[in-house]
């Protein structure tokens, strides 16, 4: 009686392991592509002043896509307050904005000029190579002040992280 109901427990699971390896329509499934996804990440950025005081050190910023073209850039309340959508050139992984509403901080406007990625130019905590980011931020509540916002791309290693 135990080696039939050893033989029927391992057709059973003979069965159901080679059912749960059809696709059922995840054969033509393609990964996406938008304008941004190379430019898309989290950030550590210095923010500075034109001086070169820093301000903030290491501030978490995250771009992601919006998908309408633009890219989102988001400092979650940790760096300047910042977060809106950014004209992007994927050509030559370049972005800026003038005058977009910040969702951070409502009633304000910012303009980013000169924003930039560059394919493994900086180097993380512990010395891995990765893509910087630099950007200069002006806020409408301080015209004409000017924010240097400069850093790298997060490893996603617990010993890279600030």
């Amino acid at each position: 009686m135990k080696k039939i109901i050893s033989k029927i427990a391992f057709v059973s699971i003979l069965i159901a392991g080679l059912i749960s390896c059809e696709d059922n329509g995840y054969e033509e499934y393609k990964k996406g592509n938008t304008p941004s996804v190379a430019m898309n990440g989290e950030w550590y950025i210095d923010i500075s002043d034109e001086s070169g005081d820093i301000l903030v050190q290491h501030a978490m910023h995250k771009t992601f896509d919006a998908n309408d073209g633009k890219m989102y850039i988001n400092d979650a309340k940790l760096g300047w307050w910042l977060k809106g959508k950014l004209n992007v050139n994927p050509t030559d992984l370049t972005f800026n904005v003038t005058k977009e509403a910040n969702l951070n901080d409502p009633g304000t406007t910012f303009t980013i000029t000169e924003g930039k990625i560059i394919k493994n130019a900086a180097k993380s905590k512990t010395g891995v190579m990765v893509d910087s980011i630099y950007f200069v931020a002006e806020f409408s509540y301080d015209p004409g002040v000017k924010y240097i916002h400069a850093g790298h791309r997060r490893t996603g290693f617990l010993e890279d992280d600030f």
